[in-house]
């Protein structure tokens, strides 16, 4: 492909965006799977410019003081990359149509906002969100949003039920990837270099799992024990599930469940492959506080620990999906909220005394992790919260936070996606 055609997929692709509201990560795959002439170098040239005009949109819409896909694609190669936008928007065959005089007129005058612009513009979030960001960070607010910016890093989990960390480590570096240890999840390495995890044997066999350190962190903080009655009431695709029930040692039952079958689908030949033989999948109807809740009748009150992976904003995953800061709006925010409310009140029908919730979201918002926290424990004086610390394993090294009632986990400071943990405990037994 020339470089213009290059950047007329881009911004053919943007439009997809834009207008359809669906995840990025689809559109481009979909454009993939449909133009199969496009080599892998051509793929990433197109990639990389529609992500970084998502994750800068803020300050190229203020520098162009327009929305419009093709020109945000214009300014950030001109912006960001330093291009020639008339040499690739030149009409020639599969490249973008010549600049007409109100988009020429736009570039020349665009500048990328300086130090004076407002936080949300420089730093690319939704202004209406503001004071979220404010109150989760105080004075590390653009460090932290400046971090939300950059790329991801490509967490592994390895599956100590096949292998260890450095086994599977040195079987990576013999197919041709480079990885490191992870700093504080005793069972993560973090890859140095690109390559095709799913041709790989130790993939394909289950010994690891793509999971980013602060997911499996999350999973460290239940401190689940072989022989528990554990309830991962989101399971979702399972990764939490596979990460608890390697944890349990293959003793002890965990009950996956979710209120989507589709979600839930691929989790049992996961657990197969992964050599996991304690989880078994529930597929659960909606429930409202207040109401019988058939579907676990079983577990009532008998759960040592009931994992709470709750449906989120997804704001702590901004660097993997950085288009999701443009798709949330205030109505969206509130249903997810709502959720949270539910969800964990099913949970505390489960918990036996002594036994334990373990609220986790992939969200840095106040409004769903501390006050969500502090709004459940107001309804349910039966639960008292645990401080994490006291569940942070000794082995590995000092937490990235200093201790509290919720560990908040953010890209600046941990190095891993955002997420918020807190452990809830019902008074009584052991």
């Amino acid at each position: 492909m020339t470089p213009g055609a290059r950047l007329q997929s881009a911004i053919e692709i943007l439009e997809d965006i834009f207008l359809s509201g669906r995840p990025a990560d689809r559109i481009v795959e979909n454009w993939s799977r449909s133009n199969r002439y496009a080599g892998s170098k051509d793929r990433a040239a197109i990639s990389e410019l529609v992500y970084t005009v998502l994750r800068r949109r803020a300050e190229l819409s203020a520098a162009t003081g327009h929305e419009d896909a093709r020109l945000l694609a214009f300014a950030a190669l001109a912006l960001v990359n330093g291009e020639d936008i008339a040499a690739l928007a030149d009409g020639s065959r599969h490249a973008p149509a010549p600049l007409s005089e109100d988009e020429r007129n736009a570039l020349d005058a665009a500048a990328l906002p300086g130090a004076d612009a407002a936080p949300w513009i420089r730093l690319n979030y939704p202004e209406w969100l503001h004071s979220e960001f404010e109150a989760a960070f105080g004075s590390e607010l653009e460090r932290e949003m400046a971090a939300l910016m950059e790329r991801a890093p490509t967490d592994l989990r390895v599956n100590t039920l096949k292998t260890d960390r450095e086994a599977a480590r040195v079987a990576l570096e013999e197919a041709g990837l480079l990885a490191e240890p992870c700093p504080w999840s005793p069972w993560g390495l973090r890859l140095t270099t690109r390559g095709n995890l799913p041709g790989l044997a130790l993939y394909r066999e289950g010994a690891i799992e793509i999971q980013d350190e602060g997911s499996q962190i999350a999973c460290l903080l239940t401190g689940v024990k072989p022989g528990e009655q554990v309830v991962d009431l989101c399971a979702g695709g399972g990764g939490k599930s596979l990460a608890l029930a390697a944890m349990m040692e293959n003793k002890g039952q965990i009950y996956a469940c979710d209120t989507d079958s589709r979600r839930l689908a691929p989790l049992e030949p996961r657990a197969q492959r992964a050599g996991i033989r304690n989880l078994q999948t529930a597929v659960l109807r909606p429930w409202h506080p207040g109401a019988a809740d058939s579907d676990l009748a079983g577990l009532a009150g008998r759960a040592d620990c009931v994992l709470v992976d709750a449906p989120c904003s997804g704001t702590g995953a901004w660097r993997r999906s950085p288009d999701a800061r443009w798709r949330l709006g205030p109505d969206t925010l509130e249903g997810y909220r709502a959720a949270q409310e539910e969800v964990l009140a099913r949970a505390a029908g489960l918990v036996r005394p002594g036994g334990r919730i373990v609220y986790v979201t992939c969200s840095l918002l106040p409004c769903e992790n501390e006050r969500q926290v502090e709004f459940f424990l107001e309804r349910h004086q039966d639960f008292e919260p645990l401080s994490w610390a006291a569940a942070w394993p000794e082995a590995i090294l000092p937490p990235p936070a200093p201790p509290g009632p919720g560990l908040r986990l953010a890209p600046a400071s941990s190095g891993t996606d955002g997420f918020f943990v807190a452990i809830l405990r019902r008074k009584g037994g052991k």
